[in-house]
């Protein structure tokens, strides 16, 4: 009823970041607003099952109330440059270490224009935002990073001059930086760069402030700030993630657990087919690069994957059939695809070769790999236009919306 309603259009959208599937049901809920209104006030809602039900009844109630739509575009409102910021640090696309301090001023600076600038509107949403900047995100190495980015640097000059960024990139020197005399010869070579001469002054260096990654910028000034060089290229490489914004699944529990979306049983089925063939490849092609001697290298909690050192541990479902009503058993599936066999070589491993010399085979082996970046279960949706009150664009994930 409800897609007949929605004109075919589900209202759960996945993205491909997945704390961003909330944000895009969400807006995908607003774009809805009309036509899940005339849903719940129609004939076939009244004649269906679910308007006596109780969940029916708390659904169309909160449908129809107008405080509800407000909530909701308060929300989109509040969280569209949020997951702006987020993406962008989830992305691949460019080093964003730089760029976060610049990121979270100009998601601020966008919640107060979605609000005409009215404070009461946000103010106890900025007490959390801060709360969370403050705590785990507001750190020296973040104005380190903000101060040494030539893009933000020379175009920003008063909020590079910040006393708080000054002394946030003071101390990340004295933190990565140990020696004194290294310090102060950084401290010495940083006039260059803030005064912008010397290389620093080259048309080439100014038309690159802008175009490459802030870390390879600094890359091409060695002969002239070599320790403020190595300094800011250890600073600006290093790496971000997101993931404290989300509940990352392994993918045993991602196919197995109950709160994912359902899949269709043959998606399920390649699922499971391609994530163990790149299983097998990498203990398979792992033999001919592991050292038995250096026992680091071995991961002792996946057993499983790199093999059985002792013959005497049998498995006791060897015997069960993989499918009801056929003869395929288990025991046959490990044979055939060697899941059992050791990742390196043994004396018993050794024996079982020498007597199996002159048996030969007729079928070979087929292993599938796939990239790493295939682990991303959840796909990317486009949307709809937006509405009047609150516009979501199709794009709104996009890396490039963000401009620096």
């Amino acid at each position: 009823m409800m897609r007949k309603f929605t004109h075919e259009r589900n209202l759960h959208r996945p993205a491909v970041t997945r704390f961003a599937t909330s944000f895009v049901t969400l807006a995908q809920f607003h774009k809805q607003k009309a036509n899940l209104r005339k849903m719940v006030t129609s004939h076939e809602w009244s004649a269906s099952k679910w308007s006596k039900e109780s969940g029916g009844k708390k659904i169309a109630s909160f449908l129809l109330q107008e405080n509800f739509w407000k909530n909701v575009v308060h929300a989109l409102k509040l969280a569209s440059p949020l997951v702006k910021v987020l993406r962008m640090v989830d992305g691949e696309k460019k080093p964003p270490m730089g760029y976060i301090y610049e990121a979270m001023d100009r998601a601020k600076e966008a919640i107060s224009k979605a609000f005409s600038m009215k404070v009461e509107h946000y103010q106890k949403d900025f007490e959390f935002i801060d709360k969370r900047w403050d705590v785990q995100l507001h750190q020296p190495l973040n104005a380190a990073e903000f101060y040494l980015n030539p893009e933000i640097h020379y175009d920003k000059p008063d909020q590079v001059a910040d006393e708080e960024v000054v002394k946030g990139l003071y101390d990340c020197i004295a933190r990565i930086v140990p020696d004194v005399e290294t310090q102060d010869k950084i401290l010495n070579e940083l006039e260059s760069f803030r005064n912008a001469t010397g290389l620093f002054s080259h048309n080439m260096a100014i038309r690159q402030r802008k175009t490459k990654s802030p870390a390879d910028w600094w890359s091409s000034y060695e002969n002239s700030t070599p320790n403020l060089m190595h300094f800011a290229i250890k600073v600006l490489s290093l790496t971000c993630s997101a993931t404290g914004c989300e509940r990352n699944w392994g993918v045993f529990q991602l196919l197995h657990t109950k709160k994912r979306n359902r899949l269709a049983q043959s998606r399920l089925n390649d699922m499971v087919y391609v994530k163990y063939n790149r299983t097998l490849f990498r203990r398979y092609t792992r033999k001919d690069t592991i050292d038995p001697i250096l026992l680091t290298e071995i991961d002792e909690s996946n057993e499983w994957l790199l093999g059985r050192m002792d013959d005497n541990e049998e498995n006791e479902n060897d015997d069960d059939f993989v499918f009801d009503g056929e003869d395929l058993t288990w025991g046959a599936v490990d044979r055939a695809s060697g899941a059992n066999d050791p990742i390196y070589a043994t004396r018993a491993s050794s024996s079982r070769v020498d007597k199996g010399k002159g048996i030969a085979s007729s079928s070979t082996h087929r292993v599938v790999l796939l990239d790493d970046d295939d682990d991303e279960m959840e796909e990317d949706t486009s949307g709809d236009s937006g509405d009047e009150d609150y516009q979501v664009e199709d794009d709104v994930y996009d890396d490039d919306d963000i401009e620096y």
